[in-house]
């Protein structure tokens, strides 16, 4: 077969684009109508008989009846079926995509990628199962994913159209063992929960990389898939709930539809990660040392401008006398070197003048100065630094010095004419508790005193009281007989 060989004379078949196990896609072009088609070959197997070849022919033809009554963005349009050597062919949609397999081939997918792809393979299989329709086959290789990101379902080969007899012989199952559900492993009839399930086990391997299921032969993924716990994924993230759901053993416990749905939206509509980090740039190892970095604070006395400043002079601190003349010495020095200071000048030694401490700029030492082999490199040379300008203090005359007389000590010092010793001054700590102890013992005593002097009032006061509350005794008198004369009354 070339490939300027025309089908049925008006589809030109250009190039393979797709091969599989049931026939080989081409890229064609319908010359009748001026568009691009694909075109399905359903190619057969040697050795089969003739009753096989009639039910792969019938199967390819149901594929065809079976699209032609879906209308659905996500389902492949079929155009023409056409019977060319001994063989069917099925003129459909061409849809320039990459297959979910292939992209699996480079890494899982992200979470919100597998949300929308899971998203519209739920509607077309939802439009399909409206129309009484079974796809049977749903797996990364028949899911289709264009550029745009729209997802399309393919391959209804081995569907299942409601009200059709059978074309699949007892204890033969038709699919990919990976991704057929238990009840179909067990030989039982599909139903739209199977292809939910096989759902679940695409979007487990666009997240993960493979099947749950995967296993090295037919007969072991499907044993697994009967008996073995469905593999806790990876990377499912907030979808573990929904390939749980999907993967249930029992047709009846798994989620529908209708309860999947919002799941995925949920997922879909999160926002995207950030974007990672571009890489930070190494900062260079610094490579100088203390030593480097502490000779390249130095600087030569020569670079930096004279400072004049004026010293108080011998005794000339806060507190003690300053200079005779009353003139500070004008001395000329740079802040940043240390040199020792110069020897206190003779009272009876009039002060230097001004013009002899204050050297001009041009009077530096010359071996101060770096030479110019070191400072100036040949290519580039700087111009000359001009010495800032700072003004002088106009020169004052010297004065004669005045020596200062002898101080003579009184004979005899008055009360308050006697200096005040430091240790006069302030009260020492001990003395200050001393004075505090003996306040608060004359307080004590006054207060004894008084508390006793209270007492031997009030006693004193009740005593008194008590005796004049009885009074004077009362007189004791007797009435007595005189030798028979009148009666006598003795008192006393």
């Amino acid at each position: 077969m070339g490939e300027a060989r025309l089908l049925a004379n008006r589809y030109r078949l250009d190039e393979v684009v797709g091969r599989g196990g049931m026939g080989t896609v081409w890229r064609a072009y319908d010359v009748m109508l001026d568009r691009e088609v694909a075109v399905k070959e359903v190619v057969l197997p040697p050795g089969l008989t003739v009753s096989e070849r009639d039910v792969l022919y019938e199967r390819t033809f149901r594929e065809a009846r079976a699209s032609a009554r879906l209308s659905h963005p996500g389902v492949v349009v079929v155009h023409d079926v056409v019977e060319e050597s001994d063989r069917p062919w099925i003129v459909m949609e061409l849809v320039l995509a990459r297959s979910l397999q292939d992209l699996l081939e480079e890494g899982p997918l992200g979470h919100r990628q597998v949300a929308e792809i899971g998203m519209q393979m739920l509607a077309a299989l939802g439009h399909a199962h409206e129309k009484g329709i079974l796809h049977r086959d749903v797996k990364p290789s028949n899911v289709l994913i264009t550029d745009a990101g729209r997802v399309v379902l393919t391959d209804f080969g081995i569907a299942q159209v409601e009200g059709d007899s059978t074309l699949t012989q007892t204890g033969l199952v038709m699919g990919s063992p990976a991704y057929i559900p238990p009840e179909r492993a067990q030989g039982e009839r599909a139903v739209p929960a199977s292809d939910l399930w096989a759902l679940g086990a695409t979007l487990y391997a666009a997240l993960e990389g493979h099947s749950p299921y995967e296993r090295s032969d037919a007969m072991s993924s499907l044993q697994a898939a009967l008996t073995e716990p469905v593999p806790p994924p990876r990377n499912a993230g907030p979808l573990n709930r929904v390939l749980m759901g999907l993967l249930a053993r029992e047709p009846v416990h798994r989620i529908t539809g209708a309860q999947t749905r919002p799941l995925l939206a949920r997922v879909a509509a999160m926002p995207p990660p950030p974007p990672p980090m571009p890489p930070q740039p190494v900062p260079p190892v610094a490579e100088d040392t203390v030593m480097d970095e502490a000779a390249e604070t130095v600087m030569d006395a020569a670079d930096l401008d004279p400072v004049t400043r004026r010293d108080p002079g011998p005794g000339g601190f806060a507190g003690g006398a300053g200079r005779p003349s009353g003139e500070p010495e004008v001395r000329t020095m740079v802040e940043t070197e240390w040199s020792p200071p110069p020897p206190a000048p003779s009272q009876t030694q009039p002060p230097p003048a001004l013009a002899k401490t204050q050297p001009p700029p041009q009077q530096r030492p010359s071996q101060t100065q770096p030479p110019p082999s070191q400072t100036q490199p040949p290519p580039y040379s700087p111009p000359p630094r001009v010495p800032p300008q700072r003004v002088q203090p106009p020169p004052q005359p010297p004065q004669t010095p005045q020596t200062p007389q002898p101080w003579e000590q009184p004979q005899q010092f008055s009360q308050w004419q006697q200096p005040v010793r430091p240790d006069q001054g302030a009260a020492r700590p001990g003395d200050r508790e001393r004075r505090k102890t003996i306040v608060i013992v004359t307080v004590a005593v006054v207060l004894v005193v008084a508390a006793v002097l209270a007492g031997a009032f009030i006693l004193r006061s009740r005593l008194g009281t008590g005796a004049m509350g009885a009074g004077p005794p009362a007189p004791a008198c007797a009435r007595g007989d005189a030798g028979g004369a009148a009666d006598t009354l003795s008192c006393w």
